[in-house]
């Protein structure tokens, strides 16, 4: 009732913020056709490079998983966070199911879940840090007037990160094993606070190839869709720079964490719209943007993922035992 409620209200939200549909119609009808072709090829890239993240992580424990059932996991839990209420915690326990189907244990299966969310985390952090450090590269005067504050913490925050970079690969001993963080006799039904023990444990005994690999993957798919954004801003004209996209691009990163409706929908939509303004685009084109980057990165996300799911279930049939 309460997500009915919420949908409804960031629907009337977003109703009110669009312009009159005879301002966006000449706007869409000059839109590059090219530049949307690029936005949708970035976002499939975005899919795939999430896949292989928790992909990746499960090979460092030893579960062997094809590439292409992890792209249609990946496809299909989106579709499930997108279109359901509460849908982030029924999208994980689809992926829960789907890496124990592939043989992973009750607490590996658990473990990627966790350290694919922290690494999604970190990798969106970490893109902030360089996008700032650029930015701090190319107008180092005028970005230390604005946000002195901020210069000093990125730079901090880099340093620190190569520091302890060149630390671990001084320390590290002995060649890369998988990292399972204990038996599948160790879980219990409430064991999901001892699961994100194990998750920090297995962060560390992790080989380093599969934390940076999976942590690049993060960064990837991040920087995917957002190149999937700045692409359809391209499209239809949008007089913004790279890094003002970017910016809005993180503010709505930052809403969509607050779950008020399946996939932030509605809530994602007024909240873009009202950052690519505040930036300098008109009403209309903004807003023809935010509709062909909502278009790609969630509404066509929808079919594909039921089709992944359909697959899935049809695969999964074929090689169930008989009698």
């Amino acid at each position: 009732m309460l997500t009915a409620a919420a949908l409804v209200a960031a629907g009337a939200l977003v109703y009110r913020s669009l312009p009159k549909m005879s301002d966006l119609v000449p706007v869409v009808r000059t839109a590059d056709v090219g530049w949307l072709v690029v936005a949708l090829v970035a976002e499939l890239v975005s899919m795939r490079m999430f896949a292989r993240q928790q992909w990746w992580l499960l090979r460092g424990f030893g579960v062997s998983l094809m590439i292409w059932r992890s792209i249609a996991v990946t496809y299909g839990r989106s579709a499930i966070a997108i279109s359901m209420p509460a849908g982030s915690a029924v999208s994980a326990g689809f992926a829960f199911k789907a890496f124990r189907k592939a043989g992973a244990s009750r607490e590996v299966a658990a473990t990627v879940l966790l350290l694919s969310g922290v690494l999604s985390t970190a990798g969106l952090a970490l893109l902030c840090l360089f996008g700032f450090l650029v930015l701090l590269a190319e107008h180092p005067q005028d970005t230390w007037r604005t946000h002195p504050v901020a210069s000093v913490a990125a730079v901090t925050i880099m340093v620190v990160l190569l520091a302890f970079a060149v630390w671990e690969a001084i320390c590290r001993r002995g060649p890369d094993s998988p990292g399972v963080p204990g038996s599948e006799d160790d879980w219990t039904s409430s064991g999901w606070r001892a699961s994100a023990r194990h998750a920090v444990t297995a962060m560390v005994t992790l080989p380093t190839r599969y934390r940076r690999g999976a942590l690049v993957f993060a960064m990837v798919n991040w920087l995917a869709d957002l190149c999937c954004l700045a692409a359809v801003a391209q499209a239809f004209h949008l007089p913004l720079t790279f890094f003002e996209v970017g910016t809005a691009y993180v503010v709505v990163q930052l809403v969509r964490q607050v779950p008020l409706t399946p996939g932030g929908m509605g809530v994602i939509e007024a909240s873009l719209l009202a950052g690519l303004i505040a930036a300098g685009a008109h009403e209309a084109p903004a807003a023809a943007v935010v509709l062909g980057y909502r278009l790609f990165s969630c509404w066509l996300i929808i079919p594909a993922g039921l089709f992944a799911l359909a697959l899935l279930r049809v695969r999964s049939a074929r090689h169930a035992p008989v009698g």
